[in-house]
């Protein structure tokens, strides 16, 4: 099937590890010029040349969504590298989260600096490009807990929120330029953050996989490529009709829509 990513420009943040590298070799496999940033140029370099060898296209660099300058230098570097900006992937983000009296000022300002504003300052460069050339599609990565959030869960949970709220007033504001946007919510999905935690924890990661799935009615946590296929589809022809919405993707641990 023809999902109509060939030749397409996509920009994904936080896309050398976990979610955003999968996003970035599926779309890659589909035609589309992939480009990517993270903070460690190394783990970049090697998802570019992983998709090279693969016959894809790709070009990243170091910026870090935390810094106000840096998602600037990341969204006119991919149109410096290829003349124009189809898709948005804003997935730079953590997972911070503990007892709120245990939760410094310095802790919810640097969350919302990576998580919000970075996707704030990368769409605010990438919207005039794709309004110039007729439409695009931004999809931003926020998880369940920003819809049902939980004790102990900040300040991840609060700044996935405002995601939320972003993903909605873009979509209301940027429909007429066929700026189609849309979140997809993250459950419980293998990444390098889990293997640290397992790693730190002295667990096998196999063991500690088994033990988060015990929350997830599917019985097992779920692949970083089966998060990065729902995001390859609403970047997609197949979703051109789908705007301002939300996708849970969590194997059905969620309580709520």
């Amino acid at each position: 099937m023809d999902l109509g990513l060939k030749g397409k420009v996509v920009a994904i943040t936080g896309g050398s590890d976990g979610i955003g590298k999968a996003a970035a070799l599926l779309f890659a496999a589909e035609g589309a010029k992939v480009a990517i940033c993270a903070r460690k140029i190394d783990g970049v370099n090697k998802v570019v040349e992983e998709i090279r060898k693969a016959g894809g296209e790709a070009f990243g660099m170091s910026a870090d969504m935390s810094q106000a300058d840096d998602p600037a230098k990341f969204i006119d570097g991919v149109v410096k590298q290829y003349g124009r900006l189809d898709v948005l992937v804003n997935n730079a983000g953590s997972s911070i989260r503990g007892p709120f009296l245990e939760q410094s000022d310095d802790a919810f300002k640097g969350d919302m600096e990576l998580k919000v504003f970075g996707a704030i300052r990368c769409s605010r460069q990438a919207i005039p490009h794709m309004k110039k050339q007729g439409g695009g599609r931004i999809v931003n990565i926020t998880t369940v807990g920003a819809k049902q959030p939980g004790a102990s869960s900040m300040p991840t949970t609060m700044s996935r929120a405002a995601g939320l709220v972003l993903t909605k007033s873009l979509s209301k504001e940027f429909a007429s330029d066929n700026i189609l946007v849309n979140t997809v919510c993250i459950g419980l999905i293998k990444s390098g953050q889990h293997d640290r935690r397992a790693t730190a924890a002295g667990t096998p990661s196999e063991v500690h996989y088994a033990g988060m799935a015990k929350a997830v009615p599917v019985g097992r946590v779920g692949e970083a490529s089966e998060a990065g296929s729902v995001i390859v589809f609403l970047a997609s022809n197949m979703s051109s009709f789908v705007t301002g919405t939300s996708i849970n993707v969590d194997g059905g641990a969620s309580n709520v829509l």
